[in-house]
């Protein structure tokens, strides 16, 4: 029976931090703490918690336009402690914008008979927009807690939340 699944982008310390390389700055304890909920509920429900992480190399491309950020074996590619991943959850790491390009994360989603995720993360304009593209155009349905994702750039967080909902269908809550 096809079902739910919570998927978590990028809840990395480089990105919650506030010392992290690409900190998304005051944000970042409100979303973390709306995100605990939300992945106790998911736990509660029983639907898979996926974590989808950036993990770079040390000359990563994407260093030409961001500084560098969550490179693999470094503090700053973890999760941070108040999400850290359980025993039974799946993380799927990813070097670029979307969750979904050159991952395992679509074979593992059908793998668990999953046809919608509920995403959470960050940061809202980069990889979280990217991910809900990508899962509208594999025909999963998509909902976003508002509450539930943020950026360092707020006019950039809400055109964001906008594109999804207006253009790729996806219902934000």
């Amino acid at each position: 029976m096809p079902g739910k699944a919570l998927v978590v982008i990028d809840m990395l310390k480089d990105f919650i931090d506030a010392d992290g390389k690409l900190s998304i700055g005051p944000a970042a304890s409100k979303v973390v703490e709306a995100i605990a909920r939300k992945i106790d509920e998911a736990r509660a429900a029983g639907w898979p918690v996926i974590y989808v992480c950036d993990r770079h190399t040390e000359d990563d491309p994407e260093f030409g336009m961001f500084p560098p950020h969550c490179v693999a074996g470094t503090p700053g590619a973890d999760v941070v402690d108040e999400l850290r991943p359980r025993p039974g959850d799946k993380v799927i790491p990813k070097r670029r914008f979307s969750g979904f390009f050159q991952t395992d994360l679509d074979l593992t989603l059908r793998e668990l008979g999953v046809d919608e995720i509920v995403l959470v993360g960050v940061c809202t304009n980069i990889c979280d927009l990217y991910t809900a593209a990508d899962a509208r155009m594999l025909n999963y349905r998509v909902t976003v807690p508002r509450d539930c994702v943020a950026s360092f750039d707020e006019a950039a967080h809400e055109f964001a939340l906008k594109e999804m909902e207006r253009t790729l269908g996806v219902r934000v809550i």
